[in-house]
C-alpha cells in the first residue's frame, strides 16, 4: 500500500510539474478597455472565446464574429455570464465566404462607431473548398482575414492607436509558399493524407506571419500596429472535424501536454494589450514575448507577392 501511495504521489507531482511548464507565461497587462471596441473572429469556442471573456471583463465592447448562428449565440451567453458584462454582441461571419466577409464588414461599419482591436483568431484544420473555390485552409485562415482586415482598416485608423492581432502557429516554420501551385489549385498544396493536410495548414499559417509583416510596412505612421503569434499547442476544438481515432489520441495527449484555452489565450492578449510593444509592429510573438522567425517568414518579396495575389482573390486589386 505504501508503494502504491508513493507511486500515486509521484505521478500527481509529475503531472502538475508538466502542466505548470506547459501553461507558459501569462499576460500581465492591467489595461482597462472601457469605451473600446474589439472584434474576435472564431470566438464561439477555444482560445477565441477565452480571449473574448478576458477583454469583456476589462470593459471592452466585444463583437463575437462566428460562422454558426447556433454556436455563436450559445457563446454569447457564455461570454456574458463569465465576464459579467452585457456589452457583448454576436455578429455572423463566415470566413469561407467573401460575400459573408463583406456583409459582416458593411454591417459592422454601419452599426459600430469604433474599432480599437481586431483579433484574427479563427482557424481551421481541414481539407475542402470555400464558397469562392479557394482551398479551405488558405481561404479561411488567410484570405478571409486578409479581406476583413482591409475592409476595416479605415475604422482602425480613425480610432488609432489601434491593433490587429493575427493568430498563427509555430507550424508556419514548416510552410513553403509555391505560387505556381496556388495559381493552379487556389491552394498552397494538394492531397488529403494527414501529412498533406498538415503541410497545407502550415502554409496557411506562414501566410499569417507574412501578411502581418507586410501589413506593418503599409501601416507605418498611421497609429495602427499589428502582430502575429503562436498561442502554443492548445487542447481546443481546432481538430474537431478530424477522424474519430485522431480526435481520441489528441484528447489523451492534450490532457497532459497541451495548454488549456485560458493559457492558450495569453499571447493573444499580450499582443492586444501590452504597453510598449508598438515599436515591434509586424513581429511574431510566442509565450508572451518576441520570437525570432526564419528569413522565409520575413521575406519582403514573398510577403509583397502574397499581398498582391490576395488582393486579386478578394477583388481588391
Amino acid at each position: 500500500m505504501a508503494e502504491l501511495i508513493l507511486l500515486v504521489g509521484v505521478f500527481v507531482g509529475v503531472y502538475f510539474l508538466i502542466r505548470n511548464i506547459v501553461a507558459g507565461k501569462r499576460c500581465k497587462s492591467k489595461v482597462e478597455l472601457h469605451g473600446k471596441t474589439v472584434i474576435v473572429t472564431g470566438s464561439n469556442t477555444g482560445i477565441g472565446r477565452e480571449t473574448a471573456v478576458d477583454l469583456a471583463r476589462r470593459g471592452a465592447r466585444v463583437i463575437l464574429a462566428c460562422r454558426s448562428v447556433v454556436r455563436g449565440e450559445a457563446a454569447l451567453a457564455i461570454v456574458k455570464r463569465e465576464s459579467k458584462s452585457s456589452n457583448v454582441v454576436f455578429m455572423q461571419l463566415d470566413l469561407a465566404s467573401l460575400e459573408s466577409v463583406r456583409s459582416f464588414a458593411e454591417t459592422f461599419l454601419k452599426t459600430e462607431k469604433r474599432l480599437d482591436i481586431l483579433i484574427n483568431n479563427a482557424g481551421i484544420f481541414l481539407q475542402g473548398t470555400t464558397e469562392d473555390g479557394l482551398g479551405l485552409m488558405f481561404g479561411v485562415n488567410h484570405i478571409g482575414h486578409f479581406l476583413l482586415t482591409n475592409l476595416l482598416l479605415d475604422r482602425l485608423k480613425d480610432c488609432a492607436p489601434s491593433r490587429v492581432v493575427t493568430v498563427s502557429s509555430a507550424l508556419h516554420d514548416y510552410g513553403n509558399l509555391d505560387f505556381n501551385l496556388l495559381s493552379a489549385h487556389k491552394e498552397f498544396g494538394t492531397g488529403n493524407s494527414l501529412m498533406n493536410v498538415m503541410r497545407i495548414y502550415s502554409n496557411s499559417k506562414l501566410c499569417n506571419v507574412l501578411f502581418t509583416h507586410e501589413l506593418a510596412k503599409r501601416l507605418q505612421g498611421t497609429g495602427v500596429t499589428c502582430y502575429s503569434l503562436h498561442p502554443g499547442a492548445i487542447n481546443s476544438e481546432l481538430g474537431r472535424y478530424g477522424q474519430p481515432f485522431m480526435r481520441k489520441v489528441a484528447k489523451v495527449i492534450g490532457a497532459l501536454f497541451f495548454k488549456d484555452v485560458e493559457s492558450g489565450a495569453q499571447t493573444t492578449l499580450y499582443c492586444a494589450l501590452q504597453e510598449g510593444i508598438e515599436g515591434l509592429s509586424g513581429q511574431y510573438f510566442s509565450n508572451c514575448g518576441l520570437k525570432k522567425v526564419r528569413p522565409k517568414a520575413q521575406d519582403d518579396a514573398v510577403a509583397k507577392k502574397l499581398w498582391e495575389v490576395s488582393e486579386k482573390f478578394c477583388g481588391l486589386a
